[in-house]
């Protein structure tokens, strides 16, 4: 039972904690590192929220090894070069036995050699690049990767949308939108897709005409943007705006009530491959979907949160099972987790310390996003 909570609000929501009176047998600290300000501060507030919920019923119910969770979670302000000096301040000064973060790839590959070096197990929950997990044997996550993305995606324009001419317009600047270009590419390619023309563009760019343009005459049945939500929506608008109706689609960083807010009526008809639906009748689902509304003002629960819940429990799971909050003992733990019941599916944590799981797909549809269908492995 939650005896007392104590919340630590530093200035820029730069650090939040979130604190339970300590038992006669002390908590167990994990650390979180989030994107709460800055460019993806939609996918870190979710996601935050997410592992927050977990953390509260985790605690209500007794804890784990008879100790209460204290989770101190640090925002990396969407910058690159935070993560690392963050993870480093939460393991050598607050000493924390774990890490959960981030939604970013290219944060948490920044944090993952400081976890590794420090054998304190990190789980990810929305990092979709693969070399996350590549980078050591105490990294983990329980999102699905690019590469299972990718190939349902090509599955998806091919098998539902009847594209057979692609257009591409990837972010250079960020690794989740190279390798997911990348991953989309090869199984449409060898399915007897066309790619009719690639386009580049960087992270914060506001104006895509010259690259809409240049694909406009190349008559594509579909353009993939494999990037997150801000510039997704922009570019939603300028295509519109430009005259181009064929679908445009995206990959799981498009999934943020942003996309709808900077894109209006661009954005209808868009699809997007996500982990979950909150319009599942699977009755865990549901209630996490009622636990959420109740503890956040009635906002439902998208896949970041989802999979921020999913997280902290596939971890908590883990100490219990470790016996002991030991690095090397949670990480074996971690190791073999298997057919664990989430909220964003069944996880088994296979060799390379990845989660394969089925895909959703969703679009927009009179400013709502709508569950399309299941795509599986």
């Amino acid at each position: 039972m939650i005896t007392a909570l104590r919340f630590r609000w530093l200035p820029a929501f730069a650090a939040t904690v979130l604190a339970v009176s300590a038992s006669a047998a002390g908590v167990i600290k994990v650390g979180e590192f989030a994107s709460l300000t800055g460019k993806e501060a939609a996918f870190g507030q979710s996601s935050h929220k997410g592992t927050l919920l977990a953390i509260e019923e985790l605690n209500a119910s007794g804890g784990v090894l008879g100790q209460q969770f204290e989770l101190i979670t640090e925002d990396n302000q969407s910058k690159q070069g935070e993560s690392a000096t963050i993870a480093k301040k939460l393991i050598s000064r607050d000493k924390v036995v774990a890490l959960l973060g981030e939604v970013a790839s290219g944060r948490s590959l920044e944090a993952a050699p400081i976890a590794q070096n420090a054998r304190i197990p990190m789980v990810s929950p929305s990092s979709t690049n693969p070399r996350v997990t590549e980078m050591g044997n105490y990294v983990f996550r329980v999102c699905f990767i690019d590469p299972l993305q990718g190939r349902l995606l090509a599955k998806f324009a091919q098998s539902t949308l009847k594209a057979k001419r692609v257009a591409l317009l990837t972010s250079v600047s960020s690794p989740y939108s190279v390798g997911l270009a990348k991953f989309f590419k090869e199984p449409f390619l060898a399915h007897g897709g066309e790619i009719v023309i690639e386009q580049k563009y960087s992270e914060n760019d506001k104006d895509f005409k010259a690259q809409l343009t240049a694909i406009k005459p190349t008559h594509p049945d579909a353009i993939f943007v494999p990037g997150y939500y801000t510039e997704a929506a922009l570019i939603c608008k300028q295509a519109r705006d430009l005259g181009l109706t064929v679908p445009l689609f995206g990959g799981d960083g498009w999934e943020a009530p942003q996309l709808i807010e900077i894109g209006g009526a661009a954005v209808e008809g868009i699809y997007f491959t996500t982990h979950y639906s909150p319009e599942s009748t699977a009755p865990a689902v549901q209630k996490f979907v009622q636990d959420f509304r109740t503890k956040f003002a009635g906002e439902t629960p998208d896949a970041m949160a989802a999979l921020g819940y999913d997280s902290a429990m596939v971890l908590a799971q883990a100490i219990r099972r470790a016996g002991t909050t030991e690095g090397p003992k949670v990480r074996a733990a971690l190791a073999t987790t298997k057919n664990y019941a989430g909220i964003t599916g069944v996880i088994t944590i296979d060799g390379q310390r990845n989660a394969t799981k089925s895909a959703v797909v969703v679009t927009v549809q009179d400013g709502q996003f709508k569950f399309v269908e299941t795509i599986a492995p």
